[in-house]
């Protein structure tokens, strides 16, 4: 009896997280000062997955990094921002091709929105038939909106070939996307575009031009200040180090 009541609970959670999820649809959460969060959802496996995003406020307009993954979203977003802080979004940086990160990029073209990817990005995007950004970032950009400076940085191939990262380096804020995986990660996600071999390097850059950030922010867990990239390198060293005894055994 007792476990047949845990398992009900456990379905009761699972089914209320996956309720919450498609009720709201669209969460915004303040992280600091100027900097806020959005998350939406989609369904894979059965199961609700967030799907985060970062925007930043300026004296020009908001940035906005990543798309929204619910293709219902991209305008409430924009609807959410202007009636929150009666800003219009300004331009819009995908950090790679995946849909979770480009799914709303012409939309927001259309919208008369700056879209920013990678070469490398829009490439890819061509190839597996994503929404693709008007302009082209062509080597590690430092950007200038308003009163807030932020860098790209491209540091190797890893969850996929072109993924970017995003520095704010007045505030050490590391926007890790789907690069680096939460503490709770029990391996680095879907590898169906990754390059096990290089991920370990990569991460490491990441660590050694941003040692001491304040907030790393991921795609897929709960931000944090630091652990996420520690605990990411761990499990891409452990994953090289499979993959290449599995390469001498074939």
């Amino acid at each position: 009896m007792r476990t047949f009541c845990s398992a009900f609970f456990l379905l009761f959670l699972g089914n209320s997280f996956f309720l919450q999820a498609q009720e709201e649809k669209l969460k915004i959460t303040q992280l600091q000062g100027d900097f806020y969060l959005y998350t939406t959802y989609s369904t894979y496996e059965g199961n609700a997955i967030p799907a985060h995003g970062l925007y930043l406020l300026t004296e020009e307009g908001a940035v906005l990094l990543d798309t929204p993954w619910d293709t219902t979203q991209f305008q409430p977003l924009l609807d959410s921002i202007w009636t929150k802080h009666q800003q219009k979004v300004k331009l819009c940086i995908a950090t790679h091709w995946h849909s979770d990160r480009t799914a709303g990029l012409e939309y927001y073209r259309q919208q008369g929105i700056q879209t920013y990817t990678t070469e490398l990005t829009d490439q890819l995007s061509k190839q597996n038939g994503q929404k693709r950004a008007e302009h082209m970032i062509r080597q590690d950009t430092v950007f200038q909106v308003g009163s807030y400076a932020f860098e790209t940085f491209y540091p190797g191939e890893g969850h996929t070939k072109d993924n970017l990262v995003l520095w704010f380096g007045e505030e050490k804020i590391l926007y890790g996307g789907c690069l680096i995986k939460g503490t709770d990660a029990k391996n680095l996600g879907y590898m169906g575009d990754a390059n096990p071999l290089d991920y370990w390097a990569t991460l490491q850059n990441v660590k050694e031009k941003y040692p001491n950030p304040s907030w790393i922010i991921l795609s897929h867990s709960t931000y944090d200040q630091g652990e996420s990239l520690d605990h990411s390198i761990d499990l891409a060293r452990k994953l090289k180090k499979k993959t290449k005894v599995m390469k001498t055994m074939d």
